[in-house]
């Protein structure tokens, strides 16, 4: 890593390295890289008709105002384990013996957990909710066994995939000179059990286990795939998403420019296999690496606390914690947002006479990582009933601005409840 520096500095290779995981690339390390993906969409139409489908009034795309409540204080709650297939899960519940009341599960992103969501848990339990924060298997202190260990759980193994092409083709976004490859076609490099489909099923296992109540799911970034997935795959599950600032996956293979893909695929054979990648996880497991990272994706940068710095750093000191972290970093395949959002505008996914799952789109004005920009088009799709832009906000308002996203999640869920 050392040797490597001398080209490009620590931080950007922390960066880079989070850019085949998130699905961003900053223009920070090299605007000439960002270039040779592609974002380009051929549809110049909307995905299906706009509609409530009777699951409530839609609210049309709009900026909130800044001037809102300040954030309440953060509150720590107790850690709860549950166990999955042998696994230990860990999650945090607030509002759950309240009777006759929605229930919520909140999605973390990558390198995130469920302290992530400690500005909402409570603030949303006191608002009459049932709020579940789980830590996806391989991140937070929920277990990280080694990728290829996974066969019981690994989603990837448990599905046909190809039947996911089944829905509308001739309406899927086209982006970039493979984005005719179906998402279908790819599985993880190495089989690895750390996929959208495994925590989809995770998902589902939760809300069956422990929520016990069909439930919202509310996602940020990379936890907006794993949502939509369990939407997709089980809808009867899920009363409707929310998703925050969800990654786009540009480095997906099918967003890369075939002159680059080998370049990205080498790269990340390297921090992989051979003992690179472990002195690179030493580069990036630090405070100061952390939190410079933090203060990119946040714009408001006071909101990047010592607090914060810990609850984002602190898991990466569990054990296997740099396996999952490299293997991941691998995973340029799977399915895009877009790809999901077709499904789930797509009646070949409904179960019955069962309404289309709603979807409503929360998106900081001033993420670097996932430019507002380029999510607009999401508004194309049936499913997605809103798309509200965060003043001032970065990559993570649930915890920069929460004063701007627990109003939100309260009216999107108080709209679909039992409608």
């Amino acid at each position: 890593v050392k040797d490597m520096s001398t080209s490009i500095s620590p931080l950007a290779l922390v960066l880079l390295a989070l850019s085949y995981a998130e699905g961003f690339l900053p223009t920070a390390i090299s605007p000439q890289l960002r270039a040779t993906t592609s974002f380009k969409s051929s549809i110049q139409r909307p995905v299906g008709a706009r509609a409530s489908n009777g699951r409530g009034k839609l609210s049309p795309t709009m900026t909130l105002p800044s001037s809102v409540a300040a954030p309440t204080e953060t509150t720590k709650l107790e850690d709860r384990y549950w166990d999955w297939n042998g696994y230990k899960i860990r999650y945090q519940a607030a509002g759950e013996t309240q009777s006759d009341a929605p229930s919520l599960v909140l999605i973390h992103g990558f390198g995130g957990n469920a302290d992530h969501w400690r500005k909402n848990t409570p603030v949303l339990a006191n608002a009459g909710f049932r709020v579940f924060a789980i830590d996806l298997i391989g991140y937070g202190y929920s277990d990280k066994p080694d990728p290829k260990s996974m066969s019981a759980v690994n989603g990837e193994l448990k599905r046909d995939l190809s039947s996911y092409a089944r829905f509308a083709p001739e309406d899927a976004l086209r982006y970039g000179p493979v984005g005719e490859t179906p998402f279908t076609d790819m599985a993880h490099p190495i089989q690895s059990g750390y996929n959208f489909y495994t925590w989809a099923d995770q998902v589902r296992a939760f809300i069956d286990e422990v929520v016990k109540d069909k439930s919202f799911l509310i996602c940020n970034s990379i936890g907006s795939c794993v949502g939509l997935q369990a939407a997709v795959d089980y809808p009867e599950k899920v009363e409707g998403v929310m998703i925050l600032d969800p990654s786009l996956r540009l480095l997906n293979i099918k967003r890369q420019n075939p002159l680059s893909a080998p370049l990205v695929t080498a790269f990340q054979a390297l921090l992989r296999e051979t003992p690179v990648g472990e002195a690179f996880f030493g580069v990036v497991a630090t405070e100061n690496t952390v939190r410079n990272v933090l203060r990119q994706a946040y714009h408001d940068s006071s909101t990047v606390t010592d607090e914060l710095v810990q609850v984002i750093l602190n898991p990466g000191k569990t054990p296997n914690a740099p396996r999952v972290f490299l293997d991941f970093i691998s995973y340029s395949a799977g399915p895009l947002p877009e790809e999901l959002l077709c499904a789930l505008s797509s009646d070949e996914f409904k179960k019955g006479e069962q309404p289309r799952v709603p979807v409503s789109i929360l998106w900081g004005t001033k993420d670097p990582w996932e430019p507002v920009e380029q999510g607009r088009i999401f508004q194309r799709f049936a499913c997605v009933e809103e798309f509200v832009e965060l003043p001032g906000t970065g990559h993570c308002p649930q915890d920069e601005a929460p004063q701007l996203v627990n109003p939100r999640v309260i009216d999107f869920v108080t709209r679909h409840w039992k409608q």
